[in-house]
C-alpha cells in the first residue's frame, strides 16, 4: 500500500528541458549543480558529458560534437551548472535570441511571372555599353519574358506589352518599342511548349517497362 501511495507521477515531476535525455540525465545534472566542491562538480560534468557521448560513439570524440553536449550540459542546468568548460559557454540570452527576419527575394513582385532571373540579367544588361552586345541581350530578355509571360497566360501577347513591362523594370533604362522590330512569334513559343508536352515517355515505348504485352496473368 505504502509503495502505491509513494507513486511519482509524470504531471507531479519538473518539466524536462530536453526530453531525449531522459529523466535519469536530468538528475544526474540536478545532482551536479547541487554539489558544492568545484573539483567534484568539474569531475561529475565530465563524467556526464562522457555518457551522453557514449550514446552516439562515432561522435563521441568529434570536437564540434563536444562543443554540442556541454552546451547541451549547460542548457539542461538552466544554466547554474558553474564548472570549467573546455569550450565557451553560449549564454542564455543568446540562445532565446530571434533571428533577423529574412527578406523575401523578389526584386519586383509587381510581375512575379517573370520570376527574378529577369531583373537581375536586366540588371545587368543596364549597365552594358551601348552596342551591338547590349542590343542582342535586350531582345533576348525581351524574348525570355514573352516566353514566361504564356506560360503564365497560356494564351497570346502583343510585343507592345513585353516592350512596357520592359521598359518599367529597367527604370526607362531599356526601350525598344521605338525600334520597330519584333519578337519571335507567340504562336512558336506555344508550338514548341505543345510539342515538349506530346512527347511519348518511356513508359509507352514498345517493349518498354510499361508494356504488359506478351505478358502472363495468373
Amino acid at each position: 500500500m505504502n509503495l502505491v501511495e509513494n507513486l511519482e507521477y509524470n504531471t507531479e515531476r519538473s518539466q524536462l528541458i530536453i526530453p531525449e535525455y531522459g529523466r535519469h540525465f536530468q538528475k544526474m545534472v540536478d545532482h551536479a549543480v547541487s554539489i558544492a566542491d568545484r573539483e567534484e562538480r568539474n569531475k561529475v560534468a565530465k563524467a556526464i558529458i562522457s555518457v551522453m557521448g557514449n550514446l552516439q560513439p562515432h561522435l563521441r570524440d568529434v570536437p564540434d560534437f563536444q562543443h554540442k553536449l556541454w552546451d547541451q550540459l549547460f542548457i539542461m542546468s538552466d544554466f547554474k551548472l558553474d564548472v570549467d568548460s573546455p569550450f565557451p559557454i553560449t549564454s542564455k540570452e543568446m540562445l532565446q535570441a530571434r533571428p533577423d527576419p529574412l527578406e523575401y527575394p523578389q526584386n519586383f513582385p509587381k510581375y512575379r511571372f517573370y520570376g527574378n532571373n529577369i531583373k537581375r540579367m536586366i540588371d545587368v544588361a543596364v549597365k552594358w555599353e551601348k552596342g551591338d552586345m547590349r542590343d542582342g541581350l535586350e531582345y533576348a530578355i525581351a524574348n525570355h519574358m514573352k516566353k514566361c509571360y504564356l506560360n503564365w497566360n497560356k494564351d497570346t501577347v502583343d510585343d507592345k506589352a513585353i516592350f512596357k513591362h520592359l521598359f518599367e523594370l529597367s527604370n526607362g533604362e531599356i526601350d525598344l518599342a521605338s525600334d520597330g522590330e519584333n519578337l519571335t512569334d507567340s504562336g512558336q513559343f506555344l508550338k514548341q511548349r505543345v510539342t515538349k508536352s506530346n512527347r511519348p515517355s518511356s513508359s509507352g515505348k514498345k517493349g518498354g517497362r510499361g508494356s504488359n504485352r506478351g505478358k502472363k496473368r495468373y
